[in-house]
């Protein structure tokens, strides 16, 4: 009778991977800053291609950029970018790979400006999930085209409204969970202050 169990995102229905990804992941509230970066970078890579293309090559992003150390991403030079244009566990876009390298470079001049990666992430939206209504899943918001702005003003690449819309989501900035999702309530707890 799976008609009586609750329903997930249709979106990550018929594949294992992304169903453990929308079941453990997918819009609860990360403050990690590293995390929080690597995300930002897969969702860059995932602009022009779809979500699941980047989740099944995530590991083979994680080995290709050094586990996502910002520090050691930072300081690839042209070498490394050729290398990872060989790399066929990854996108091979060199614009996308430059971008990531420029945007670990704009990730720790953050840090080194004595502001915390996440509590800039989180107060576009007052450090707190806003919650969709359900239904229209929109691709882009004003949070997102504020944030998109901000992140290109520390110079960050790749961060369109859109693109930093799906980060919204995946991070829990944005709880887009369907109304019959069980993780629309549970991705609703509030974050805690410490």
């Amino acid at each position: 009778m799976t008609a009586d169990l609750p329903q997930t995102c249709t979106w990550a229905q018929g594949d294992p991977l992304m169903q453990a990804y929308h079941d453990r992941e997918w819009g609860v509230p990360v403050r990690d800053p590293r995390l929080l970066w690597e995300m930002l970078v897969l969702e860059g890579f995932q602009a022009g291609l779809s979500w699941r293309t980047i989740l099944h090559r995530r590991e083979g992003f994680r080995r290709a950029f050094d586990g996502f150390d910002p520090v050691i991403v930072a300081d690839y030079g042209p070498d490394k970018v050729e290398a990872l244009m060989q790399n066929g566990g990854i996108i091979r876009a060199r614009a996308k790979i430059e971008a990531t390298i420029g945007n670990a470079r704009a990730f720790l001049g953050i840090i080194a400006a004595g502001e915390d990666f996440a509590d800039f992430i989180w107060g576009h939206v007052d450090g707190q999930p806003i919650v969709g209504d359900g239904l229209a899943v929109p691709t882009s918001t004003p949070a997102s085209l504020t944030l998109s702005k901000a992140l290109k003003a520390k110079g960050f690449k790749f961060v369109g409204a859109v693109t930093v819309y799906a980060f919204m989501q995946a991070v829990g900035m944005v709880n887009d969970h369907a109304l019959d999702c069980p993780r629309r309530e549970i991705c609703m707890a509030p974050l805690s202050s410490a």
